[in-house]
């Protein structure tokens, strides 16, 4: 252990950054410890984020639309068939349990490498102490290195207060108290887009705003058209190119919600989800003390290896912004414990999956097409349809599909981008091939269970030799290998 210090690696946040820090420190044989202001370990991730907002998905697809994999279509069900809507106390009996099971799991963990909890809530003394406030008292804790990964909050609405019930935001759904006949979401980023198809699974009308022409501009245009068509097929309106102005709340018991729009607009429902981005949550962190200062969002600037200006401060997770994913954020904690400890480790990967869990889901790795385009990256498109796949009609999804953007003169992999039925889970197929090196060649080649979506792969990798063998017979690219050849077409 550090000399004169009480730990060697403190982690202040225990979501996915800071437990998976505290963890590799303790396997590196360092003392590590973890402080959490909240009841339960697990940060945001697990009390009001990743974890609730899925689980609120999986309960709205088996009350809502039925059990079984069935219920992810609408295909095979008459009006008359589908359920009635579920109490918002069945939707979110699940999440309770399931949040309240993986809190054990990462205290078990925590406790498991002899990892030190401390309760309550950290603010800096000078760059190497800390006073943790607790209704138990205060006490002062000391360490070599500190790790801040304190996640977000959501973003307020201006001139309204957040009050839970018909003002919300999406920490407030894992508390609501009634389901509402009529929800206006405003912000189509990810977040929005998922409670939004969510809550219009349940036969919600629902009615989206943001300020933006496009939703998800990161993404391949050609899925968020497909996830927009599937959500306006549930009935969601979207107002598009649209600023809130205000927000007013009618007296009466229950009030509504008036939403004025800039445009002169308005609109009157009986929630308003808020969903406009999140902030860093380091404002309390008494940054001051250590010569550190958030941006206007309260987020952490950090260099490649997660350091702040303050060589021994480090900061990862939704503190720090883009990505912003759970996902990575279990890597980034770990990094930066190594990082700490001089431990050499390679940069993170090139290519991280993305995953929107909206109705349908939405999955992607590697660039979008118009990304390559701007790039003038020579590129080729294969795409394959659920409809077109056994599997696809097995779970009663005709609408999902799958493309690889493959370059034209090696076929290697660029991108893969999916919308429908286990897209969150069939995108990794793809990035094993990207970060591999590999490409056309290895899809062509391969088999693949049947049936399984992961077909889709097989038969978008045809359609994308199709196309480039006839360009060749054009004089347009060079030829695929021969042994590349097939005798199969696209089903």
């Amino acid at each position: 252990m550090s000399a004169g210090y009480d730990f060697d690696l403190l982690c202040i946040g225990s979501g996915p950054a800071g437990q998976r820090a505290a963890i590799q420190a303790a396997k590196l044989g360092k003392r590590a410890a973890v402080v959490e202001k909240r009841p339960s370990v697990g940060g945001t991730c697990l009390d009001m984020g990743t974890i609730p907002s899925k689980t609120f998905r999986e309960a709205v697809c088996s009350l809502a639309q039925g059990n079984g994999q069935f219920g992810h279509s609408q295909a095979y069900r008459s009006e008359s068939d589908r359920p009635h809507r579920p109490s918002v106390e069945e939707l979110l009996h699940r999440v309770g349990m399931v949040a309240r099971r993986e809190s054990q799991v990462v205290e078990q963990q925590l406790c498991r490498n002899d990892i030190q909890l401390i309760r309550g809530e950290a603010s800096f003394l000078d760059p190497h102490s800390l006073v943790v406030a607790s209704a138990e008292g205060r006490r002062t804790v000391t360490a070599a290195n500190i790790l801040i990964a304190v996640g977000t909050y959501p973003a307020s609405p201006l001139g309204v207060p957040v009050d839970g019930d018909i003002i919300l935001t999406s920490d407030d759904l894992v508390r609501l108290r009634r389901l509402p006949k009529k929800l206006v979401v405003v912000g189509g980023g990810i977040i929005g887009i998922e409670y939004a198809s969510m809550f219009a699974a349940l036969q919600i009308e629902v009615i989206l705003v943001d300020k933006r022409e496009r939703l998800l501009e990161f993404l391949d245009r050609e899925t968020v058209d497909e996830l927009m068509y599937q959500m306006r097929k549930q009935r969601v309106t979207f107002r598009l190119g649209e600023a809130v102005e205000r927000l007013e709340v009618t007296a009466g018991t229950p009030g509504q919600a008036v939403v004025h729009l800039e445009s002169g607009k308005s609109i009157v429902a009986d929630q308003v989800l808020f969903s406009v981005g999140r902030i860093g949550a380091a404002g309390k962190l008494n940054l001051e003390a250590v010569g550190l200062k958030p941006d206007e969002r309260g987020r952490m600037t950090v260099d490649r290896q997660f350091r702040t200006a303050v060589s021994h401060i480090f900061a990862v997770g939704d503190v720090i912004g883009y990505p912003s994913l759970a996902s990575t954020s279990f890597l980034q904690g770990r990094l930066a414990a190594c990082y700490a400890f001089g431990v050499e480790v390679g940069p993170m990967s090139e290519h991280l999956p993305i995953g929107i869990y909206a109705m349908p889901e939405v999955s992607a790795i590697g660039p979008p097409e118009h990304e390559l385009t701007q790039k003038k990256i020579p590129y080729e498109t294969g795409i394959a349809r659920y409809r077109e796949i056994a599997r696809g009609q097995i779970l009663g999804d005709d609408s999902g599909f799958l493309k690889l953007l493959v370059h034209r003169e090696d076929q290697r992999l660029l991108g893969v981008h999916a919308v429908g039925t286990g897209a969150t889970e069939l995108i990794h197929i793809g990035q094993a091939v990207m970060e591999l090196g590999g490409g056309l060649q290895y899809f062509l080649r391969t088999v693949f269970n049947y049936p399984t979506l992961a077909e889709c792969y097989k038969v978008a990798a045809l359609d994308a030799f199709n196309k480039l063998s006839r360009q060749t017979e054009r004089g347009e690219g060079s030829a695929p290998a021969p042994h590349a050849v097939s005798s199969e077409g696209v089903r």
